[in-house]
């Protein structure tokens, strides 16, 4: 924990390997970071936190950024009573890009989804969905991995999707 410290601001929770040993452990990784003062999102206590924003305030502006596991196994989930993973839910995504704009007054809001297939040099038709529906919620960015490879990069609406820059 003190190397990850050293060199990171924060870690996503929103994989699909996140919840491999079960919510006890997942619950105790979260204290785990708590205590160590390492920064997260995309995963919590419960469903509610696990959809937080983490916020940045950097050179006079708010940076949001949320976290989505968007690739099964879906039992990963964050529930009202167990931690776990933000699964990227078409409404939640929605709903947690128009809090980071509005609660939170974040100036700039990236998505950070966790989706695709291994070894798929390009995005799927349901994540340019939900990325255009990311964009189009309000986020002004989009920064995907899993696929273990790199994969296509798209202007929309003036703003960029990265599809996956790898794992």
């Amino acid at each position: 924990l003190p190397l990850i410290k050293k060199h990171f601001s924060a870690v996503s929770l929103a994989n699909n390997h996140t919840g491999d040993y079960g919510p006890q452990a997942f619950s105790k990784m979260l204290d785990l970071l708590d205590r160590a003062g390492i920064a997260y999102f995309g995963g919590g206590k419960n469903i509610r936190s696990a959809h937080e924003p983490i916020i940045f305030d950097i050179k006079g502006k708010r940076i949001a950024i949320l976290g989505y596991s968007i690739f099964l196994p879906r039992s990963f989930e964050a529930l009202d009573d167990r931690p776990g993973s933000a699964w990227g839910e078409p409404d939640y995504i929605v709903a947690g890009i128009k809090k980071a704009k509005e609660f939170y007054g974040a100036d700039i809001v990236i998505t950070y989804p966790h989706w695709g297939w291994e070894g798929d040099k390009t995005a799927s038709p349901r994540e340019v969905f939900l990325a255009h529906l990311m964009i189009d919620s309000g986020a002004d960015a989009v920064v995907g991995g899993h696929p273990h490879v790199t994969q296509n990069i798209e202007m929309y609406k003036g703003k960029p999707i990265f599809y996956s820059l790898g794992n």
